[in-house]
C-alpha cells in the first residue's frame, strides 16, 4: 500500500520532469524570437526606434544588436532562484515546476528590460556571451564523454565477464566504417581542387586523429575498446563537417556549391533543421545534470529532487549565449544574411578548435590512468631504493 506521503512526493517528481519540457519549449520560442528580431525586426517593429536606446540606426536593436538583447535572461533567473533546490517540498522546488502564470510575467519583463538598456552594456554582454559559449561547448563535451562511458558499459563487456559484446562490436565497426566514409565525402565536397590547402589539412588531420584514437583505444596498456573511440571519431568528424560548412561560401574551394539566396527553400530548410538540432543537443545537455556533479555516488531519497535544477538553467542559459553567437556568427559588428546561421570563418575557427581540443580531452582521457599508473610505480621504486642507501 502506498503511504499518502510518497504518493505526494512521486506527484512533485513527475510535475518536475514535465516541467523540463516546458522550459526547452521557452528556449526554443526564445531563439526563434531572435532570429525574427535579426532579420525582420527593422520592418516589423518599426516602434522601437523611439526607444531612446535604439535610435534611428538598425543595429542597436535590430540584425546583431537585437539577438543581443535577446539574451535569455529569464533562466538566468531561474538559475539563481532555484540555487540549491535539494528537496521536493521545498518552496522553490514548486516554483521551478509549477507558478507558470507568473513565470509568464517574468518572462515578458525579461524580453522587454533589454530593451532598456544603454548599447554599451549589451557589447559587453556580447564578449561574455563568447566566453559563455565556449563553456556551453565543455559542458557539450562531457556530456559527451559520459554518454560514452554509458555505451561502453552498456554493450562492451569487462574483462574476464561473460558477456556477449557482439552488438557493441557491431556499433563500433559501423561507427568507424562511418567515420573515414564521412571523411571521404568531405573531400568530395569541400576539395574540388588541390589549391584547397586548408580544407586539405583540416580533413586531413580529422583521419589522422580517428586513427590516432583508434590505436590508442586498442593498445594493450589501454585496452578500451572500439566503441567509444568510434562513437568519439563520428563526432570529430561531424564537428569538422560542420566547421567546413560554417565557411563563407565564395571562392574556388566552394564554387561546385551553388550559394543560395535569401528566402531560398533549400536555405530556409537547412535553417531550421539547424536550430531543431541545435536545441535538441542543448536539451539533452541540461537534463543530463549528474555529468556536472563532482559526487554520482549519492544515494537518491524519495524525497530529493529528481534532477539539479540550478545546473539545467544555467546550462540553458549557457546555451543562448551559444543561441546569440551561431546567430552573429560569432561577430558582434558583423552584419549577417538573413536565414543564416553559423557562417564565417571565426565559426570556422571555433569548431575546429572545439574539435582539436575534443579529440585531445578523450586522448588524454584513454592514457591517463596509464599515465599516472606508471607514476604511481615509479614513485614506489623510488622510495625504498632511497631507503637501501
Amino acid at each position: 500500500m502506498i503511504k499518502a506521503g510518497d504518493a505526494a512526493y512521486e506527484a512533485r517528481r513527475r510535475q518536475a520532469l514535465r516541467a523540463r519540457y516546458a522550459y526547452g519549449f521557452i528556449f526554443f520560442a526564445t531563439n526563434l524570437l531572435a532570429w525574427f528580431i535579426r532579420d525582420y525586426g527593422a520592418r516589423a517593429l518599426r516602434g522601437l526606434h523611439h526607444v531612446p536606446v535604439c535610435g534611428a540606426g538598425d543595429y542597436k536593436c535590430f540584425h546583431t544588436g537585437g539577438v543581443l538583447r535577446k539574451a535569455q535572461i529569464f533562466f538566468w533567473l531561474m538559475f539563481a532562484s532555484t540555487f540549491g533546490t535539494r528537496k521536493l517540498h521545498e518552496v522553490r522546488n514548486s516554483w521551478h515546476s509549477g507558478c507558470w502564470i507568473v513565470k509568464f510575467l517574468v518572462y515578458v519583463v525579461s524580453i522587454g528590460v533589454p530593451f532598456m538598456i544603454p548599447n554599451i552594456f549589451i557589447q559587453l554582454y556580447g564578449e561574455i556571451a563568447r566566453l559563455g559559449a565556449g563553456i556551453f561547448l565543455l559542458l557539450q563535451l562531457i556530456s559527451m564523454l559520459h554518454f560514452m562511458s554509458w555505451c561502453n558499459k552498456r554493450w562492451m563487456p569487462e574483462p574476464g565477464s561473460k558477456q556477449c559484446g557482439l552488438f557493441g562490436l557491431f556499433l563500433a565497426t559501423i561507427s568507424f566504417i562511418a567515420s573515414f566514409a564521412g571523411v571521404a565525402v568531405l573531400y568530395v565536397l569541400y576539395v574540388p581542387s588541390s589549391s584547397c590547402v586548408f580544407n586539405i589539412f583540416t580533413i586531413t588531420w580529422t583521419a589522422i586523429l580517428v586513427k590516432i584514437m583508434m590505436a590508442v583505444s586498442l593498445h594493450s596498456k589501454v585496452n578500451d575498446g572500439l566503441l567509444s573511440s568510434g562513437i568519439m571519431g563520428l563526432y570529430i568528424v561531424f564537428l569538422c563537417w560542420s566547421a567546413l560548412h560554417s565557411e563563407p561560401q565564395r571562392g574556388k574551394c566552394h564554387s561546385h556549391m551553388k550559394v543560395a539566396k535569401d528566402g531560398d527553400w533549400a536555405t530556409i530548410v537547412s535553417f531550421i533543421i539547424a536550430i531543431c538540432s541545435i536545441v535538441m543537443a542543448t536539451f539533452s545537455t541540461g537534463i543530463d545534470t549528474k555529468s556536472f556533479q563532482f559526487r554520482n555516488d549519492e544515494v537518491q531519497l524519495e524525497e530529493d529532487v529528481p534532477y539539479s535544477y540550478e545546473i539545467f538553467h544555467i546550462v540553458f542559459a549557457m546555451g543562448a549565449m551559444y543561441f546569440a553567437m551561431l546567430f552573429i556568427s560569432w561577430e558582434l559588428n558583423h552584419p549577417t544574411r538573413k536565414w543564416s546561421i553559423d557562417v564565417g570563418w571565426a565559426s570556422t575557427w571555433v569548431k575546429i578548435i572545439n574539435e582539436w581540443f575534443a579529440a585531445s580531452i578523450y586522448i588524454w582521457r584513454l592514457i591517463s590512468p596509464v599515465v599516472l599508473r606508471n607514476q604511481r610505480v615509479n614513485d614506489g621504486e623510488f622510495i625504498p631504493h632511497r631507503t637501501t642507501v
